[in-house]
């Protein structure tokens, strides 16, 4: 299965978007985007705050609590050169709580705006954090093809970076926006729920939930969860190779709690994960325990599961025994929760365990989303989408969402 995977054609999975059909700016509204409902083959519409209406009752949601970092610093040398430093992720070791709480000194991987002007030296920008100025160095220490090492450090050591990330960094909306981030993609590119600091992109199915329909969720008797997976760069990554076995798909930081664990158990066949992010850290997390029950690793590691490794699970395993299994082993090990990195390509012919719907945005064409919805429904994607364009969906991070129900 996995060689068939590996040869699909990417120009198998692309559509056209006319510019005019990306969406640059959000709804005055959150909730009042439209939501595209597929199930198993119909379609329909209605606004997003309607959700609950395509919901069975006493499901569980999970969603990606993960919080987008004002990652973009803007420095200038003394010739007047605009240098941007977008920081991606701690480097070495470092956790990003870590890093983030840093005080004085750290190094990131960065992508750097204007590369060509800065070859020698440190820059040094002076930044206003809540009335105080502060001095900060950046000093190149390490050269990439497209990520470079950056080692930060301040005057000012009673201030965290995680505070000069949120008082004078820039949102970093996606590139396909084509504009400068403003004062409302602070908010705005932001879930309501978002808790653990670490994307440099929105896990953008979440943007469509307000804290009314927070309440109206509670009211449904809907049971909600959270993961973490720290969205990366690569998520706007273009796939340029012919067929898809040949891109090197992205790694992302995943962290899950054993209550999630419980909660997959409890709500096993009737779950709903809010985006795509959600969706690969969930398999991510299974993909870890089927490597612990085959002796592969043990969950209180770091764990760190390759791009097509889930492709060659043994074959009959349940939810139901992997599940049983992680939440045995997590209180032998005592640990509370699960963490590590992961690589996973989803594409058609992947294997699910989870879960039963999935709330998702409308994602460029030939990207590996994109490659996702179509393991997810098939080649029905096409019918979504034909019908997105036909009826006035707006697409991309800003636009609106969709429902898929294979259950």
């Amino acid at each position: 299965m996995t060689n068939d995977t590996k040869l699909i054609k990417i120009a198998d999975y692309t559509y056209t978007l006319p510019e005019s059909r990306i969406a640059k700016y959000p709804l005055e509204a959150r909730d009042t985007s439209k939501l595209l409902i597929y199930n198993r083959g119909t379609l329909k519409q209605n606004k997003f705050h309607k959700l609950t209406g395509y919901l069975p009752a006493d499901g569980l949601m999970v969603w990606n609590d993960s919080r987008v970092l004002n990652a973009r610093l803007v420095f200038h040398k003394s010739t007047g050169a605009r240098i941007e430093i977008f920081c991606i992720s701690p480097a070495g070791e470092q956790d990003y709580s870590t890093a983030l709480q840093s005080k004085g000194k750290t190094t990131w991987k960065c992508i750097i705006g204007n590369l060509k002007k800065w070859k020698t030296g440190a820059l040094t920008g002076i930044f206003n954090i809540d009335d105080k100025e502060i001095k900060i160095h950046a000093k190149l220490i390490e050269r990439g093809k497209t990520e470079h090492v950056v080692e930060f450090c301040w005057d000012y050591t009673g201030t965290s970076f995680a505070d000069i990330m949120e008082h004078s960094g820039l949102t970093p909306i996606p590139p396909y926006l084509n504009r400068e981030s403003e004062p409302i993609d602070r908010q705005r590119y932001q879930t309501v729920y978002s808790t653990v600091s670490g994307s440099v992109a929105a896990p953008t199915a979440g943007l469509h939930f307000s804290d009314r329909m927070l309440q109206t969720l509670r009211q449904s008797n809907t049971e909600t969860a959270s993961l973490t997976l720290h969205v990366g760069t690569g998520t706007f990554q273009p796939v340029k190779s012919k067929h898809i076995g040949d891109h090197i798909m992205h790694t992302e930081f995943f962290y899950a709690s054993r209550d999630l664990l419980m909660l997959l158990k409890k709500h096993a066949g009737n779950i709903t994960a809010v985006g795509t992010t959600s969706l690969r850290g969930m398999e991510s997390l299974l993909q870890a325990g089927i490597k612990a029950m085959q002796g592969e690793t043990q969950l209180d590691a770091p764990q760190h599961i390759s791009q097509w490794e889930a492709y060659n699970r043994p074959e009959g395993i349940s939810l139901e025994t992997v599940l049983d299994f992680m939440i045995e082993e997590s209180d032998r090990l005592n640990i509370h929760h699960i963490h590590g990195k992961t690589s996973m390509m989803i594409a058609p012919g992947y294997p699910f365990l989870l879960p039963d719907r999935l709330i998702t945005n409308f994602h460029q064409p030939g990207s590996t989303l994109l490659l996702l919805i179509a393991a997810y429904i098939g080649d029905d994607w096409k019918k979504v989408y034909d019908y997105a364009l036909l009826h006035g969906f707006r697409f991309l991070s800003y636009g609106d969402s969709t429902l898929l129900q294979n259950s």
